[in-house]
């Protein structure tokens, strides 16, 4: 074993056990109102010590990654000059950096972390950390990009939860352990299928035909699929048999099978990856495979764009975990017969619906190699999406059915949810200002300044990208017309002033991006040598058009179903009135209008005794 490879297994290990020290704190152990228990605080020693360690690995692993390039001793890619150019301008080095600093910020924070909800931050900061390198672990060349990335990248973050909480629960008291192993149990389960499923599929990019499942690779993917479904099965059994157990031998039983489970899983993962995959026949060079990892799909038409599928593993899986925890909370509200309005349900599920199409489906594709299809699937990401996930009132279900604290001082996931809401950064981002900053003012960012053609030509930017449009619309259509509690109460007279003003700054937008005379793609769409699309500005004049015409029909319509949120609210109001005035004179009390009546002539009365003494003086 090389020094490469020593320091890869020291910073992952290092990595890990931070990971579940973190998940300990953020969900597994109990807390005290939102402050770190004093059995979460002995673990910051170990948290500290495992930050540190990943540190200077990870700052190793740039070195050594630069010294295996060039074929030299490690003292040689020491030379600062070169080093800094393959961290900044060689992909894998950009990304190597990326992590680095990441780690940086998370080993510095973690020594002030004293509540759950930085913990949190922290867990999700060292997650991408982790998963940073992996966008460059695959070339695009080889096809299957997106699948080969997502998959991996799903592959590892299921690693990371899963044996990072086998550590954790290893780290902690004895008498803790009753305590986290039902939190732990149940996120086990879901981070083992999620390491089965995206193993496979991962294997499968590398799976060229049928034929190739007779190979040694195959066959030793058709043992990993057989043998973990059967141990998952067993693990999944043997957890409801001490579900109701909950003691020292039940929790010895339990990790005890989950570690079996994983040395199986990760030794057959580990024998794959160092198998031989079949070689699959030679392909001609392909400009667009090569930085987009698609091959140039034909000349786009209404059938192709609808008919058309390349699966983003890492949206999809994304996607899958937000409409399975959606199905869960709705089952769960129906099981103790509280009821759900099916509209929502169907609202929630046409946007996860549109998001599938626009990433990986055929509108999804022919936005790698189009700036027009690229501007379609911005705005239904960006506007069309997110009104349907708004009206799907994930938030209020979410504080509907999640577990409350497990003791009188634990907040539990429900109470750690209501204190995000209110929280300063939500307060902040919440307010109609921000959140039109944020929906509106990074379209100028994005595509006025060189950063879509950055974002563009990598499959973490472009990811990136997508994302904050959803989360941006997400945010706005909350804020306007959304169903879910707002920590900031916007009078409706105020949304509507909000929503004129995005209708004229995207107006705007469109039109200063119809009127560039220059690309702003960086040279993306040129390097792809798309055939049939020969004028590269035209095209981008008709994505301005596009995001003219597609960005005010969805303002629009919350501006109509504002005005009827508005008109509901005072019918609610009136009811409210009138119920009370019946109360009042049911009592034989005088009503409102009358109270203020007869308040206003005992001023009179008073003033004019008060004129009539001051007579006398």
């Amino acid at each position: 074993m090389n020094l490469l490879s020593v320091n890869l297994t020291i910073a992952f290990i290092s990595s890990i056990t931070l990971i579940g020290v973190l998940i300990a704190s953020s969900f597994l152990l109990s807390d005290i109102d939102g402050a770190l228990s004093k059995s979460t605080l002995r673990l910051k020693t170990i948290a500290k010590a495992s930050a540190t360690i990943w540190f200077i690995a990870s700052s190793a692993q740039i070195v050594l990654t630069f010294s295996n390039i060039l074929g030299g001793s490690f003292s040689d890619a020491l030379d600062f000059t070169s080093l800094k150019s393959y961290s900044t301008q060689v992909a894998l080095g950009q990304f190597q950096l990326i992590q680095w600093v990441l780690v940086l910020v998370v080993l510095v924070a973690v020594h002030f972390v004293r509540r759950v909800l930085p913990a949190a931050f922290l867990l999700v900061l060292s997650l991408i950390a982790i998963t940073a390198p992996v966008f460059q672990s695959h070339a695009a060349s080889d096809g299957s990009h997106s699948l080969a990335i997502g998959s991996l990248v799903i592959h590892v973050i299921g690693i990371s939860l899963w044996v990072g909480g086998l550590i954790a629960i290893a780290l902690i008291h004895r008498e803790d352990r009753s305590v986290v192993l039902p939190r732990f149990s149940a996120m086990a389960l879901w981070a083992a299928i999620a390491v089965v499923i995206s193993g496979v599929l991962n294997s499968l990019t590398r799976i060229k035909s049928i034929d190739s499942l007779a190979s040694s690779y195959g066959s030793i993917l058709i043992a990993k699929v057989l043998l973990t479904s059967i141990l998952l099965l067993l693990g999944y059994l043997n957890r409801r048999a001490v579900a109701d157990r909950v003691d020292a031998s039940a929790m010895t039983r339990v990790i005890s099978v989950e570690i079996a489970i994983m040395s199986v899983v990760l030794f057959l993962g580990s024998w794959l990856a160092n198998t031989e995959p079949p070689s699959g026949s030679e392909t001609t060079y392909s400009a667009a495979l090569s930085i987009v990892g698609v091959e140039t799909p034909e000349k786009p038409t209404l059938w192709r764009v609808i008919s058309l599928y390349n699966p983003d593993a890492l949206m999809i899986g994304l996607l899958i975990t937000v409409t399975a925890l959606y199905i869960k909370g709705v089952i769960t509200l129906k099981k103790r017969g509280d009821s759900w309005p099916i509209g929502r349900t169907i609202a929630f599920a046409t946007g996860i619906a549109a998001i599938d199409f626009a990433t990986s489906g055929g509108l999804g594709v022919y936005a790698l190699f189009s700036f027009q299809y690229h501007m379609i699937a911005h705005m239904l990401l960006g506007m069309i999406a997110p009104i349907g996930l708004v009206l799907g009132a994930p938030i209020t279900l979410a504080l509907r059915t999640l577990p409350q604290g497990r003791n009188k001082d634990d907040r539990g996931m429900r109470g750690t949810l209501l204190a995000a809401l209110h929280s300063k950064p939500a307060i902040l981002i919440t307010n109609p200002i921000s959140a039109l900053a944020i929906f509106d003012g990074s379209l100028f960012l994005l595509y006025f300044t060189d950063l879509f053609g950055i974002l563009m030509n990598n499959h973490a930017g472009h990811l990136l990208m997508n994302i904050h449009f959803i989360l941006a619309g997400f945010l706005f259509f909350n804020v306007i017309i959304g169903i879910d509690p707002n920590p900031n109460k916007v009078p409706f007279i105020v949304r509507i002033v909000i929503l004129f003003a995005a209708m004229s700054i995207h107006a705007f937008f469109s039109i200063a991006l119809m009127a560039t005379s220059t690309l702003i793609d960086g040279g993306l769409y040129q390097s792809l040598q798309t055939p049939w699309l020969t004028d590269l500005l035209a095209d981008q004049y008709a994505g301005g058009a596009v995001g003219w015409a597609m960005g005010e029909i969805p303002i629009l319509l919350a501006l109509i179903a504002t005005f009827i949120q508005w008109n509901r609210d005072d019918s609610r109001e009136a009811k409210r009135i009138d119920r009370n005035e019946a109360r009042m004179a049911a009592m034989g009390e005088p009503d409102e209008l009358a109270q203020y009546n007869n308040y206003l002539n005992q001023l009179r009365v008073r003033d004019e005794k008060e004129g009539l003494s001051l007579i006398h003086i």
